[in-house]
């Protein structure tokens, strides 16, 4: 968790972008993000130079050569403003390093293509940069902390209708797919990773032997965290998110995901994390023609769905948010692929989460749809959860709150067994296939669950005819005492 501390050092530094004139949350992160890797940068330098003293050899895989010091976060952190902005913004300065480096590292510096420099005053830049330095994240776990931090201030939706995944929802759905060392786990919309950070983050929890192995530590690195993201902004953003937190060779790809360009990723993955974009709208000729066998539309949501079994193993789960429009709609092509996951592979849940979970960024009514790819059907019955809390208020302040179902959510997911005999009135229930049939496949929690309505009991209208007579009554003989009151007063007058 992030101190109050350390939440007013970064509140400064955000504060100190609006007022040097940037004040776009998402250039404000990416230019954050390029600071944020170079001081980095010069941590695994100066870790590498130690290790070299130590065993006195030379130093191995150096990231700064002799002649490139005067680029090193520890050096130009100390330099004089105007001196600091030249050695960033010169012909072959800290940014054309920063963007060239990826001959030499192959992780972060991938995703540098179409990167620019945005900091406009050698102040602001020295005024950050002292900032920065001045912030502990000696630990993996606060540099984890600060950037999730500085994600959450993105306040506005982007394009597409992409908005961040709340942290609480996004590790809800991890602890619900329960991932494991030897998944392929993927967000074919990337994002800021968050889906992904969470799962590596569940990983290392619960499975932190089994990450001691080389082995599994050097798959861990390298292959079990996937993602696509179309914009490259993001994209180093997300990468950058994921290094934060020690995932250092993160398997991303900039890709339009539902185009052929993507083709190839078929039968790739186990694990799908995912909230899609909403409300997008593409021409045909852009989709992959594979995703229009699955489900022939525009819609991104429904793309979407169809990438995802498209790209998972057989045996693979997943557990991807939708909007309600996408559990109820009934044109052609939303009951077209509510009949896929039904009857083609294994739907095994849908959780129905409030409309507030996504304030400020969107009102949208949204679900949760887990389901495995069998290829051959297995639904036999659905699990719903009528989820009306999530530990903040749904207004647009989100304040905590005590009213939390996410903890419920969990437990009764892992254990559906015992819901068998759980009345629809209660707020989980399962449901059998064959009644999800008769409804077109309709997956809205209001097709099946039943409201208790409270009886109310009202008297006989002769009981209350015979009430406001006797008040209509009572009315006349007050206005008749009044108006006794009056005259007797005006005689006495």
């Amino acid at each position: 968790m992030i101190t109050g501390e350390l939440r007013s050092k970064i509140d400064r530094v955000w504060e100190a972008f609006w007022t040097g004139g940037l004040s776009n949350p998402i250039t404000v992160i990416e230019q954050m993000t390029y600071l944020l890797f170079l001081r980095r940068l010069d941590d695994l330098q100066t870790q590498r130079e130690q290790k070299a003293a130590f065993l006195k050899k030379n130093i191995e895989n150096p990231i700064y050569l002799p002649l490139e010091q005067e680029l090193r976060w520890s050096y130009f952190k100390n330099a004089d403003p105007d001196v600091m902005y030249r050695l960033f913004t010169k012909e072959g300065g800290v940014f054309d390093f920063l963007k060239s480096m990826g001959v030499r590292d192959g992780s972060f510096a991938n995703f540098m293509k179409g990167a620019t420099f945005m900091i406009p005053t050698p102040r602001l830049l020295a005024q950050v940069v002292d900032m920065l330095s001045a912030i502990d994240m000696d630990d993996r776990d606060t540099k984890g902390d600060v950037y999730e931090y500085l994600l959450s201030k993105i306040a506005s939706a982007g394009q597409n209708g992409q908005f961040r995944t709340p942290r609480h929802i996004i590790k809800m759905m991890v602890e619900m797919v329960k991932p494991t060392p030897d998944d392929i786990i993927c967000d074919p919309s990337a994002g800021s990773a968050g889906f992904l950070v969470a799962a590596g983050e569940y990983l290392r929890e619960h499975h932190a032997e089994a990450l001691l192995k080389p082995e599994v530590q050097k798959r861990f690195q390298e292959q079990t965290l996937r993602g696509t993201e179309f914009d490259p902004t993001m994209l180093r953003i997300g990468a950058m998110n994921l290094m934060l937190h020690g995932m250092d060779n993160p398997h991303l790809v900039q890709v339009d995901a539902l185009s052929e360009d993507n083709a190839a990723f078929t039968d790739q993955v186990t694990v799908m994390l995912a909230n899609p974009p909403f409300k997008g709208s593409l021409d045909r000729e852009a989709v992959d023609p594979k995703l229009l066998n699955i489900v022939d539309s525009k819609k991104t949501e429904l793309l979407f769905l169809g990438l995802i079994l498209k790209g998972l193993q057989l045996g693979g789960r997943a557990a991807v948010i939708v909007p309600d429009g996408v559990v109820f709609g009934n044109s052609k092509a939303h009951q077209t692929i509510r009949k896929a996951l039904v009857e083609q592979h294994r739907l095994e849940g849908v959780v129905s989460m409030p409309a507030g979970v996504f304030k400020p960024y969107a009102g949208v009514s949204t679900a949760i749809l887990l389901f495995t790819k069998t290829g051959v059907g297995g639904t036999d019955q659905v699990w719903f959860y009528d989820m009306q809390a999530d530990g903040f208020s749904l207004d647009d302040k989100r304040q905590p709150t005590t009213a939390n179902d996410i903890v419920d959510v969990v437990a009764r997911w892992h254990h559906r067994a015992a819901e068998a005999g759980r009345a629809r009135t209660e707020q989980s229930f399962l449901v059998p296939v064959a009644e999800i049939r008769s409804n077109n496949y309709d997956l809205s929690i209001n097709r099946y669950k039943e409201v208790v309505h409270e009886q109310k009991l009202f008297d006989s209208p002769e009981v209350i005819i015979a009430q406001i007579e006797a008040l209509d009554e009572e009315r006349r003989e007050l206005l008749a005492e009044l108006k006794s009151m009056v005259l007797s007063d005006g005689v006495a007058a």
